[in-house]
């Protein structure tokens, strides 16, 4: 009798078995990306070494700014959430892995129980204590996939934080790099304004001389003023905007805005060749697309989760324990009991609840194979851009560096000229304020150049290695 339960049992276990192969869970593939070798098109190197895999102390020489990005790395508000997300996402995943094991619960009860005297034991038990002891186990089968699936999906949901703390600190490594490299340019703005604006005193000073001598008239003393006061109200600007960016700095350092220490602009030299390496690249080096890939996975295991709700599910339960109506007797093995149950539940109706949450759950993954591609077309653009911005600015500073020299020598010969009668004194203040501008945008132009690259390095997938 006993033997034709437990075949009874494993007969039903093996009805589903025998239909796993034919609805078992997907597998998932990476869907196909298109080629974006358009985007790598330049005279920068595609060497297979992409400069994205050169950690970021490699890349950024200058010790200050080392110090600060560490600092930021530690401290970083942004980083601190990200690290837990990822603690949260894995508790979860530790959860889809226990998705295999049975449960096992266990229990004490005390009963006691009166009877009325008019029942038809109330006169011979008027009152009934008993005593349980039990465990109770139950445990399904992984028959569709649908437990797998569930880890798979966990697991992905996990790399996802991952891979959202990388990108993160690649960010951060860039924005510190970038605000830096802004407050060198600035700080050497500023210098040469100030320069400016005692050259532009001596000169004020020098055109009223020259005024009372009968040399130039009220008008090149007003101009001359004016000038200096131009380039005073560039100071106030530049001052303002530097203090702003260190209160920035500050903030992606985590901490309350402060003075910020720095080095030149001139001792910033970057060394690492910049290799593009091949597009098929970004997908392993930028952590935006892995989290977006990542998110994909997430949904396509949910919807194998969700098709197998479809299919019945196969249950087994057991419970076993002591039971005494004795507490004397509570631990003799008369008072043993054991049950076993084997059970196939199979959906019929419920509302459209199983087929609304798969469909759901389609338009959810295709939905993130769509945000997937489209992160893949950001970053190839990303690259493109930076790529584009470096080799202009480049051809650019050359450019600018000839067109200061220009107006420096513009400069210098009207002053010659204004001295031997040659020229007017308005003459002299146009040549000087158009040096004075293409000497500040050429600084301007310097960082750019940085900028650019530190925006290459991040498009590749930098700075988290």
């Amino acid at each position: 009798m006993k033997k034709n339960k437990i075949y009874s049992l494993l007969l039903i276990a093996s009805i589903p078995l025998l239909l796993t192969s034919c609805f078992s869970a997907k597998e998932y593939t990476r869907p196909e990306i298109i080629n974006q070798d358009q985007y790598f098109t330049s005279s920068i190197s595609k060497d297979s070494l992409s400069m994205a895999l050169v950690p970021w102390k490699e890349m950024f020489t200058d010790p200050v700014l080392q110090s600060y990005i560490e600092e930021a790395l530690t401290n970083n508000i942004d980083i601190r959430v990200a690290l837990q997300q990822i603690l949260a996402a894995e508790a979860y995943f530790k959860q889809g892995k226990a998705g295999y094991l049975p449960t096992l619960n266990g229990s004490a009860q005390y009963t006691h129980q009166e009877n009325s005297e008019n029942s038809q034991f109330g006169s011979s038990f008027p009152s009934l204590d008993s005593y349980e002891l039990a465990a109770n186990l139950s445990w399904e089968a992984d028959i569709w996939g649908k437990i797998r699936s569930n880890k798979r999906a966990y697991n992905a949901s996990y790399l996802q934080t991952v891979a959202a703390h990388k990108a993160i600190k690649t960010e951060l490594i860039a924005q510190v790099s970038t605000i830096y490299y802004q407050l060198l340019s600035i700080d050497e703005q500023i210098k040469i304004t100030e320069e400016t604006i005692g050259n532009r005193e001596k000169s004020f000073e020098t055109t009223k001389a020259l005024k009372d001598a009968g040399n130039v008239t009220e008008v090149g003393v007003k101009q001359t003023e004016a000038q200096l006061y131009t380039a005073q109200a560039i100071l106030i600007d530049l001052k303002i905007q530097d203090r702003l960016l260190e209160n920035t700095m500050s903030i992606l350092l985590g901490k309350a805005p402060e003075s910020i220490n720095r080095s030149t602009l001139e001792s910033q030299i970057i060394t690492t060749d910049l290799n593009t390496g091949v597009p098929s690249q970004l997908l392993s080096n930028r952590p935006d697309l892995m989290a977006a890939e990542y998110q994909l996975i997430e949904a396509f295991e949910l919807t194998n989760v969700s098709r197998s709700n479809f299919y019945p599910s196969l249950t087994l339960s057991a419970s076993g324990g002591f039971q005494s109506l004795d507490f004397d007797n509570f631990f003799n093995t008369n008072s043993l009991f054991a049950t076993l149950v084997g059970g196939l539940t199979q959906p019929i109706f419920n509302g459209r609840k199983i087929k609304t949450q798969y469909e759901v759950s389609k338009a959810q993954q295709e939905q993130a194979q769509l945000q997937f591609k489209q992160a893949f077309l950001v970053a190839s653009k990303e690259v493109s851009d930076a790529l584009y911005s470096y080799q202009a600015v480049t051809e650019k500073i050359e450019v600018k560096q000839k067109e200061y020299d220009a107006y420096n020598l513009a400069s210098e010969y009207s002053s010659e000229l204004l001295n031997n009668g040659y020229a007017n004194y308005l003459e002299v203040l146009v040549a000087q304020e158009n040096a004075l501008n293409s000497r500040l945008s050429l600084i301007t132009i310097k960082y750019n150049q940085l900028k650019s690259i530190v925006d290459l390095y991040k498009a590749l997938g930098g700075g988290w290695q």
